[in-house]
């Protein structure tokens, strides 16, 4: 009997060694503290939907993280300033996210959606088009078929919101 019990001893003292260990080896996740200095996109954005972001603006501008964001040293995968506002880029692009927002809850959101970000009716690339700067002459040209680009038809004009008289 004194056996028994010592073979149950035994095995409790391991499954609590074992337990202790594993819970001192668990390290949970630090919790993230946000991005600094966010202005128009959410404080709480995951960091995969602020990548997806971040390489729609490259996609639809033609540019790349520097554009926008400051970078020093050499070695390309630290020396990164995200937070800086330096960079006159990051304000406009700001300004230009807020533009666009407004546009697509003003004229597209038919259902009265409170969450302007699931609304994408109008994006950066709408008039950028793989341009930095979307000029009056930019555009002609690329309609044009110059700067490299396929030629181009002219937007079709913006819908009538519901409710709103039809002008046909």
């Amino acid at each position: 009997m004194f056996t028994t019990n010592k073979n149950k001893l035994v095995v409790l003292l391991a499954l609590g060694a074992f337990a202790t260990f594993g819970m001192m080896a668990y390290t949970p996740d630090k919790p993230q503290e946000g991005y600094k200095n966010l202005q128009v996109l959410p404080k709480d954005i995951s960091h995969e939907d602020l990548d997806k972001v971040m390489h729609g603006f490259n996609d639809a501008l033609g540019v790349k993280c520097m554009y926008c964001h400051v970078h020093e040293g050499d070695d390309f995968r630290q020396g990164w300033k995200f937070d800086s506002d330096d960079k006159p880029e990051k304000g406009i692009a700001r300004h230009m996210l807020r533009m666009t927002m407004g546009i697509n809850s003003t004229y597209f959101n038919f259902e009265n959606s409170t969450r302007t970000d699931t609304i994408h009716a109008v994006t950066c690339i709408t008039c950028h088009r793989g341009i930095a700067h979307p000029d009056a002459k930019g555009i002609q040209e690329q309609m044009a078929g110059g700067m490299g680009g396929m030629k181009m038809s002219p937007p079709p004009p913006p819908p009538t919101p519901p409710g709103a008289p039809n002008k046909n």
